[in-house]
């Protein structure tokens, strides 16, 4: 057992986290820290070595200088599984480490209703409701169709499981294809250029890289059907939003549902509000009742495998973002 840690908990509704805290690890010195702002000068009182941290406002403001720069950190554990507002970090003086998994079959969920809204037409309907409008309607099954889904860590896996028991084709593409369950088929990155006209609907699971920035481009919607429906619950930058917009407006596209975007807030004034074909939700697929207590339990069990010296769980290399 090693010497107990300094431990910070960088989130704005820390009664969870501090009752786990309380019950896992009641001999370590734990203190809350509830803004951005107050950080910095939290981690120089304080010298924490260890930080978990929520993305709780926003990217722009997140005090990632502090936390990377601070002298006293070796582990931030975040409580999310994103980890593009860290970005890049030294591995040998720093370990990262997420929630991979933590939110992965509500997210799940989330793609299921989005493919299930665009099939029965629900905004469509709802526009009818609100004008009082009885005419005739149509339903589409998603069963028979083909989902695209771009990366299979926990939340494409997710997705993948209960697609297939809708009677949805699975289409997976990952960095290192392999076999994996729910999946029935897996392809290399490369490949997608044949894969694109094959999809009924496109889910993006990926995480934000340099290598993935602006990766749903011009060109890929281009390939698409013009039947087809995005569902982004990626990172904002994975899909380039001045693509999207042009595929929606010449209708080379049939709508999107996307929780993430480029900007967080959406600007009242950003284009994607007036697509009567767009769902867009606050970045909230993977918000859920009792889900940072979950990310605390995770990041307790790994604390305690901190003390003892042992490997942590889910360290994200800095280049792959994963």
């Amino acid at each position: 057992m090693t010497e107990a840690p300094s431990v910070i908990l960088h989130t704005d509704q820390p009664a969870s986290a501090l009752a786990v805290m309380a019950d896992t690890h009641p001999d370590l010195e734990v203190r809350v820290c509830d803004s951005y702002a107050a950080l910095p000068a939290m981690l120089d009182a304080f010298k924490a070595e260890v930080v978990y941290t929520v993305r709780f406002d926003g990217t722009p403001r997140f005090p990632r200088a502090a936390l990377l720069q601070s002298e006293s950190v070796r582990w931030i554990s975040v409580g999310g599984s994103g980890v593009d507002h860290l970005r890049s970090w030294d591995p040998e003086r720093l370990t990262v480490t997420n929630a991979a998994g933590v939110a992965a079959d509500m997210m799940a969920e989330y793609v299921l209703g989005a493919m299930l809204s665009f099939a029965l037409r629900l905004p469509e309907f709802a526009a009818r409701q609100r004008e009082r409008q009885w005419s005739r309607g149509l339903v589409e099954p998603i069963a028979g169709s083909a989902a695209l889904i771009l990366g299979l860590g926990h939340t494409g896996t997710a997705v993948a499981r209960r697609l297939q028991a809708m009677g949805v084709t699975t289409i997976g593409v990952r960095a290192k294809p392999r076999t994996t369950p729910f999946v029935d088929e897996v392809h290399p990155l490369a490949a997608l250029p044949s894969l694109w006209a094959r999809a009924d609907y496109i889910v993006c699971c990926l995480p934000l890289s340099e290598a993935t920035r602006g990766f749903l481009s011009e060109r890929a919607f281009a390939a698409m059907k013009a039947s087809a429906v995005l569902i982004d619950v990626s990172r904002g930058g994975v899909v380039n939003e001045a693509a999207l917009i042009e595929a929606l407006e010449s209708r080379r596209l049939k709508g999107a549902a996307l929780d993430v975007f480029e900007t967080e807030p959406l600007p009242p004034d950003h284009r994607l509000w007036g697509f009567a074909n767009v769902i867009v939700t606050p970045h909230c697929s993977s918000v859920y009742p009792g889900w940072e207590t979950k990310s605390v339990k995770m990041f307790a069990e790994n604390l305690s495998r901190y003390r003892r010296g042992e490997s942590l769980s889910n360290v994200v290399d800095p280049e792959r973002g994963y």
